[in-house]
């Protein structure tokens, strides 16, 4: 995963789907069916991918060729696209937007069967697979993400050693002594906002579900106030609200730079960023090429504990679908099942594997070893928490709420925290109110 993934994944889903106004429903109710027989199955598919990263150094070809073995008589081919939603959004206003592709964060979930051939029912399909809540309208699932992350701080365990911090944070408060004592007994940024790429402070949303351990969280942003006393993302914004106020991140969050921060937590001049278990892999190798020990980049949960237990959340990465006007849909639906089931993208890439009983990836192995518990949040309200998000123009997925918070946190601009917190809540609100929510 990179950091394109990422941003579409948090801010995509905000957007309106102005584009996709012209095409689907002529073949509305289409079904993409697992191939019986993969010696028959036969075509040329085009996967539209926002990796163009695997797609330049051959990654993705490798794939193709170990698909082959299975499906010899299918030829795939590799769409892959730079500004993935930008360029993606607007094919579809056509019916040539590939035969496989990734869900583009603007499509609202009402609307994928109008784009997206069914792949079963959610009663079969969530005995095997996580997310499928992501992907199910009126009892269809017309997706299946290949990889799935966990959010978590990516820290760096030398630094937090040297300050003589031995144990996991349990609290907020301990959290912020912990970095205090960074600050006080080593040279480096205790905390790293990421402010001036913007996309990383919208990672903060995924705490949801970890401090309350509830399956059931994003109904609760649904039907509640996000920012009532103890709720998940009061309880975020405030520790992120307080750091800021402790003055224990940058001089100045303003001129941070994503691509400059792997090698500097890398080496230790950053202890802590609030990310996500997708972004291991990336500081580990940021570690090789500086010289660093890529065993020093840790991963730990959010403060919070229910019941003496830390909880985090599984979370989809994009999900792939099969396209409702495809020529060869048995032969994209064979792709998309080998490439979650068989390809191994997931543990090459140190994520999350979607398959309820594949092992979790090794730099989750903390994680395991000290009981945090995974939840499958429930995502049957995800088009109303959207819905409400889009007309409150709160924007939890987007970032500019929490740079304002920022920018209040270090006196850029005026006022209290309750007063920002109320404003955010009575905005949300009122729009439920006025859905009907």
């Amino acid at each position: 995963m990179n950091r394109r993934t990422v941003l579409a994944i948090t801010t995509g889903a905000a957007l309106l789907l102005a584009a996709c106004t012209g095409t689907g429903g002529s073949s509305k109710g289409a079904e993409a069916k697992a191939p019986d027989d993969p010696s028959e199955v036969s075509g040329t598919i085009t996967v539209l991918t926002h990796r163009t990263d695997l797609v330049q150094d051959g990654t993705m070809k490798a794939y193709a060729a170990e698909f082959g073995r299975t499906y010899p008589k299918v030829k795939v081919e590799f769409d892959a696209v730079t500004d993935y939603e930008g360029e993606v959004k607007i094919r579809m206003n056509t019916e040539n937007y590939g035969d496989v592709l990734m869900i583009p964060g603007v499509i609202e979930k009402k609307d994928y069967p109008r784009f997206f051939a069914s792949l079963g029912t959610p009663a079969e399909w969530s005995k095997k697979y996580r997310f499928t809540d992501y992907t199910t309208v009126d009892g269809k699932v017309y997706g299946q993400s290949p990889l799935g992350a966990v959010p978590g701080f990516i820290y760096n365990k030398k630094v937090w050693q040297r300050a003589g911090i031995t144990d996991w944070p349990t609290t907020p408060d301990e959290f912020l002594a912990d970095l205090k004592a960074i600050k006080s007994r080593t040279d480096a940024v205790p905390y790293y906002t990421n402010f001036k790429d913007m996309w990383p402070l919208t990672q903060w949303t995924q705490v949801n579900g970890s401090v309350s351990c509830d399956e059931q969280a994003t109904t609760r942003l649904a039907e509640g106030d996000p920012w009532a006393e103890g709720a998940d993302l009061r309880t975020a914004d405030t520790l992120l609200y307080d750091i800021v106020r402790e003055g224990l991140v940058e001089k100045d969050p303003t001129t941070t730079n994503w691509e400059a921060s792997k090698p500097r937590i890398a080496k230790g001049e950053i202890a802590t960023m609030w990310l996500g278990s997708w972004a291991v892999i990336q500081m580990r190798g940021a570690a090789e090429q500086a010289g660093a020990d890529p065993d020093d980049i840790g991963f730990m949960p959010f403060p919070a504990q229910r019941n003496g237990k830390f909880c985090a959340v599984a979370l989809p990465d994009y999900n792939q679908a099969v396209n409702i006007h495809s020529e060869h849909k048995e032969a994209a639906r064979a792709w998309v099942d080998w490439f979650t089931d068989k390809s191994g993208y997931a543990a090459d890439n140190l994520a999350l594997s979607p398959l309820k009983d594949a092992p979790l990836p090794y730099v989750l192995a903390p994680y395991e070893e000290r009981g945090v518990e995974l939840l499958d949040l429930d995502d049957t309200k995800g088009a109303e928490v959207k819905a409400i998000d889009n007309r409150s123009e709160v924007g939890i997925n987007k970032p500019d709420y929490r740079q304002d918070l920022v920018d209040l946190a270090r006196g850029a601009t005026k006022g209290s925290l309750d007063d920002f917190l109320a404003g955010l809540a009575k905005k949300w609100t009122d729009t439920q109110a006025s859905l009907g929510s």
